[in-house]
């Protein structure tokens, strides 16, 4: 997203609603979204902003407890952790002045651990990419520590394997601005030392690759000379300049790369189809293709084809899926296209093959994909519309699903869309709206082939290709959606809002009503206050609590609920064991519409929040009573001050006799994500039991190692029902990795809780 086409403000003073938004909270509004709500002749009030805590909700939230930001200063104060902190060097615009003027290059002093260590900014910017539903994430400054201070860092520039600068191992920082200072010299006029010129971290042995007469060849480095003030790599190579076998070769410092790239012999285009008949496979941009590196196979696709300087016929510039490359995107100081360093490589257009491990067949594998009888597409004979084919029913689970090669074979971190397909159309019909709801010409493609190419096969044949799922991986980059939507890891959450709100529009699943306003989102992120009283909670106590802390009521009665659990990033969860609700009873919950009181039955009409923790009524959910037991309740002397309201009752429900009998509003789990060290996998309810359980993964096993596939699987596990009806404090004794099958991923590693409306079924 384009973070100049967004306001930023930081809550400066506690707003009183919602309640959990806290000063040093950092928001943002879409400017045309801005610029129509001061157009309006009344001044405003309040403005619908979006916090960065919650990126998915927005909130109402007083002009007068706001202030504005610029963009680069919004930068800079996301990555100060603390709130309190965000608002103290908000107030030091001269600490924000001096770290904006800081640059690639300058010399700092840097706080790490209490001790004040001496570095040069190699890098700025941030650490990862924004999600798909937030313009930016937090500006952090790279450091290369100098001198004594050397090996004190905690990096060598990279971050979660990604490489953002280059430095030592344990000679780098990632800090914000608030830990950083430039070092200023006494004299103004102090040279700056002359810069080195880099080695690029080459040293005697390393396997190297080197350029002579345009052509590539490798070889072992010995040394590093100087010779007329430029530096030579000295390197032992098969053949030298003069052809004699086992010699040495001396060659200029910036013609070397370390390691093996590429290696294209003579016989290589021999070997590979002519360019004409490159049409017959497909080749051609976003293609999946592998080529022949001195080291094996590497694979990639194509981001780029046209002519180079000084090469003949066509080229093709790849995005490795591993650091086999040489630039950045970059030919010879051209930019071509962006991928990250090291990753891009350019060949001869001839030199690449289709990406074998998406064949569905390959002598060399003995697990095969597989091989399904022609089934024609479901298409309407009247409309000629492709219809959807229902979910799997339970009794068709063993023979369709259950093994190796099913489900959604994974490839290149695709866990995350894997699972979270998986989850929502193999046995729910929950979101089956999005298949056939209307969308714009552009956006119809990625529709249709979401429904012919992922869920119907997925319904229908129990297994879908990893090609299928690279397929529409590519469309989504095409659309420009994400430039990197074929290569990263992403979050379910970011992909489910694309889909749903960029591509087809759906109306949001979720409308939350706060003080009278209603609010639209498609996930709900649960937070906590800081004071709960939780251990051992359930899937019902987190929402509940939630919905208290924030002030919030359900506007409707959803279709489909999408809950994010508690957390603290994806690493760290806020509880060790979440016990899942199989049903959600939202009836208190709910703004509107009738309840009975908690005590006698009779239709409520007060609600007290300050009773909520109250169990001596009920262990969980909201405290409503009519009138009579209001009374008597808060007759108690520990109750006298608390603060019923009155409910929101239809006119219909009164007058009518008592007691009432009122049918309560339950949502049902179908599906839960759950995520261990950046790997998402999935469970799936099919059907009534307890035990009535799927675990799915699209990478449990992998035939074969860089030239292989992932094998998908899916496996029953009627172990999660035994440990669902255990009590509370039995599971609490349960030590996760001595719980059976599979069970301890369940209640260990909640990240996505799936539930739906089964009265709201497309399918009877």
């Amino acid at each position: 997203m384009d973070s100049l086409s967004y306001r930023f403000f930081i809550v400066t003073k506690k707003p009183e609603f919602p309640k959990h938004i806290k000063r040093g909270c950092i928001c943002f509004i879409r400017e045309h979204k801005y610029k129509s709500g001061i157009s309006k002749s009344a001044p405003i009030k309040t403005l619908n902003v979006t916090p960065f805590s919650s990126s998915s909700l927005s909130y109402d939230i007083d002009v007068n407890c706001m202030e504005c930001l610029t963009p680069d200063e919004a930068g800079l104060l996301l990555a100060v952790s603390d709130d309190d902190e965000k608002i103290k060097w908000f107030r030091s615009p001269e600490a924000i002045q001096t770290a904006l003027g800081m640059k690639v290059g300058t010399s700092v002093v840097v706080e790490e651990n209490g001790d004040r260590l001496r570095g040069t900014i190699r890098y700025i910017g941030p650490l990862v990419e924004p999600s798909f539903s937030s313009p930016m994430t937090g500006r952090f400054f790279g450091i290369e520590l100098q001198g004594i201070d050397r090996g004190k860092g905690s990096t060598d520039g990279s971050i979660s394997y990604k490489e953002l600068f280059k430095c030592d191992k344990k000679c780098g920082i990632f800090a914000p601005f608030c830990k950083v200072r430039p070092v200023i010299y006494n004299s103004p006029t102090k040279p700056e030392p002359p810069a080195e010129q880099t080695t690029e971290g080459l040293s005697p042995g390393d396997k190297v690759t080197y350029f002579t007469n345009e052509k590539c060849q490798h070889g072992i480095m010995l040394n590093m000379e100087e010779e007329g003030g430029a530096l030579f790599v000295k390197i032992s190579t098969d053949t030298d300049a003069t052809g004699k076998r086992g010699g040495e070769i001396k060659v200029p410092l910036e013609m070397v790369a370390k390691g093996e790239i590429l290696s294209e012999p003579e016989s290589m285009d021999m070997e590979t189809p002519p360019l004409e008949t490159l049409t017959d496979v497909h080749m051609g941009l976003n293609s999946m293709v592998e080529v022949t590196l001195a080291s094996g196979n590497g694979y990639g696709m194509i981001r780029w084809i046209g002519t180079l300087p000084d090469r003949d016929g066509v080229c093709a510039g790849l995005e490795l899926e591993e650091d086999y490359g040489v630039s950045d995107g970059t030919f010879k100081g051209k930019r071509m296209f962006t991928c990250p360093p090291k990753r891009a490589l350019f060949v001869k257009l001839k030199s690449c093959r289709p990406d074998s491990r998406f064949q569905t067949s390959s002598a060399n594998h003995s697990e095969k994909i597989p091989d399904f009888p022609h089934l024609e597409e479901n298409v309407n004979v009247d409309t000629g519309r492709l219809e959807p084919v229902p979910p799997i029913t339970s009794e068709q689970i063993q023979p369709l699903l259950i093994g190796r090669m099913r489900g959604i074979q994974g490839h290149c971190n695709s866990c995350y869309m894997d699972s979270a397909l998986f989850s929502l159309f193999s046995c729910s019909s929950a979101l089956d709206s999005m298949l056939f709801k209307s969308t714009t010409p552009e956006d119809a493609p990625i529709q249709r082939m979401l429904l012919r190419d992922i869920v119907n096969p997925l319904r229908s044949k129990g297994f879908v290709e990893a090609r299928h799922v690279m397929n529409f991986r590519q469309q989504l980059q095409k659309h420009g959606y994400h430039h990197s939507f074929t290569t990263d890891e992403k979050d379910p959450e970011e992909f489910l809002i694309v889909i749903m709100h960029h591509i087809l529009a759906l109306d949001p699943l979720l409308k939350l009503s706060a003080a009278g306003k209603v609010q639209e989102s498609y996930c709900y992120q649960i937070f906590l206050d800081q004071n709960h009283s939780l251990v051992l909670p359930t899937v019902q106590q987190l929402l509940e609590h939630s919905f208290l802390s924030s002030g919030l009521k359900l506007a409707e009665v959803p279709s489909c609920l999408i809950l994010q659990m508690p957390r603290f990033g994806k690493r760290f969860k806020m509880f060790p064991k979440i016990i899942p609700s199989l049903e959600l009873d939202i009836t208190t919950l709910l703004s509107e519409g009738p309840q009975q009181c908690i005590l006698c039955g009779n239709l409520a009409t007060e609600e007290c929040t300050d009773c909520f923790k109250e169990d001596i009524f009920s262990p969980t959910g909201f405290k409503v009573f009519c009138r009579t037991c209001s009374s008597q309740v808060h007759a108690h002397p520990q109750r006298r001050s608390h603060k019923p309201v009155l409910l929101d009752i239809p006119k219909s429900y009164l007058g009518r006799g008592f007691p009432h009998t009122m049918t309560r509003d339950r949502l049902e789990l179908f599906a839960v994500l759950c995520i261990e060290t950046s790997h998402y996998v999935s469970f799936v309810k099919h059907g009534p039991s307890s035990q009535d359980w799927i675990f799915f993964d699209s990478m449990a096993d992998r035939q074969g190692e860089r030239d292989g596939f992932n094998i998908p699987e899916v496996q029953a596990c009627p172990e999660v029902g035994m440990y669902l009806e255990m009590s509370p404090a039995e599971l609490a004794n349960q030590v996760p990795r001595d719980m059976k099958g599979v069970a301890k991923r369940l209640f260990c590693d909640a990240y996505m809780y799936l539930y739906q409306n089964t009265s709201m079924s497309l399918y009877c």
